[in-house]
C-alpha cells in the first residue's frame, strides 16, 4: 500500500548526495584487483581512490606503500627541477632535492599526531593503513605539481620575478594540498571514526608545517651562497621580508 500522500514532491535517491562514499569498500569487484605497479597506482589514485583504501587493509599494503612513496619521490624530483629552472645554476639539483627532502619530512614529522588522532577519534585504521593513506596524500600532491610543471616552466622562462614565481608555486602547492587532503580525507571517512575533529584539527598541523618547511629549506628560488638558511624564520615574517625587500633579478 502507497503511504505518500498523493500531492507529496517526489522523493530523490540518496545516490544524489554522495551516498556512495557510506558502500562499504570491496562491494565492486573491480575495487579487488591487486595494484601491482606505479602506473597501476597512479591510475587507481586518481580514478578509484577507494581500489587504493581497499589494499590498504590487505597483506602487501607494504608494497604498495613503498611503491606510492617511490612515485611521490619521482614527481617532487621532476617540479623540483622545473622550481630549479627559474634561477638555473646549483639550483638545478638543490631546489629538487629540497622539494622531496620537505615533502617526505613533512609527512614523516606529522605521522604520529595522525595516528594518535586518528585512535582518539574511534578509528579502526592500524599505523600500515595511516602510512598508506599519507602516501596516497603525498602522491596524488606531486601528481598534481608534475601536472602544474609545463606553466611552472613557461613563466619561470618569461619572467625574473622571485616574488611572482613564489606565489605561483605557492598557488599551485595549495591546489595539490587541497586535492591530496581530500584523498586522505575520503580514506579516513572509512576507518569508522565517531568524529573529525581530530583530522580537521591535523590537516591544520599539516598545511603548517608543510609552509614552515618552505621556510626552513630556503632558498628554492633565486640564489644564494648557502644551501640552506644561516638564520631561523617563521614563514609568516619570511614572507613579510620579501614582500617589503627589493627584488633583484633571479639570474
Amino acid at each position: 500500500m502507497n503511504t505518500i500522500p498523493p500531492n507529496a514532491p517526489p522523493q530523490i535517491p540518496l545516490s544524489s548526495f554522495g551516498a556512495s562514499d557510506l558502500v562499504p569498500l570491496g562491494s565492486n569487484p573491480e575495487e579487488h584487483e591487486p595494484v601491482s605497479n606505479l602506473v597501476v597506482a597512479i591510475e587507481s589514485i586518481l580514478r578509484q581512490p577507494r581500489r587504493i583504501f581497499l589494499q590498504l587493509r590487505q597483506a602487501g599494503a607494504g608494497a604498495l606503500i613503498g611503491i606510492m612513496l617511490f612515485g611521490a619521490l619521482v614527481c617532487s624530483l621532476i617540479y623540483g627541477a622545473v622550481v630549479g629552472s627559474f634561477s638555473m645554476g646549483t639550483q638545478l639539483w638543490a631546489a629538487p632535492l629540497k622539494v622531496a627532502a620537505g615533502l617526505l619530512i613533512t609527512a614523516i614529522i606529522c605521522l604520529p599526531s595522525l595516528y594518535i588522532f586518528a585512535c582518539i577519534s574511534g578509528s579502526r585504521a592500524g599505523l600500515r593503513e595511516i602510512c598508506g593513506l599519507v602516501a596516497g596524500l603525498i602522491l596524488l600532491m606531486t601528481l598534481l605539481l608534475v601536472g602544474f610543471a609545463p606553466v611552472a616552466w613557461l613563466f619561470a622562462q618569461s619572467t625574473e620575478s622571485v616574488l611572482w614565481m613564489g606565489a605561483l608555486h605557492l598557488v599551485f602547492w595549495f591546489i595539490a594540498t587541497c586535492f591530496g587532503l581530500r584523498f586522505l580525507t575520503q580514506g579516513f571517512s572509512h576507518s569508522q571514526a565517531r568524529s573529525k575533529a581530530g583530522l580537521v584539527t591535523w590537516i591544520a598541523i599539516f598545511v603548517l608545517v608543510a609552509v614552515q618547511m618552505t621556510t626552513a629549506l630556503r632558498p628554492l628560488l633565486g640564489k644564494s651562497d648557502t644551501f640552506l638558511p644561516t638564520t631561523k624564520k617563521f614563514f609568516i615574517a619570511h614572507w613579510g621580508d620579501c614582500l617589503n625587500s627589493p627584488q633583484p633579478p633571479a639570474r
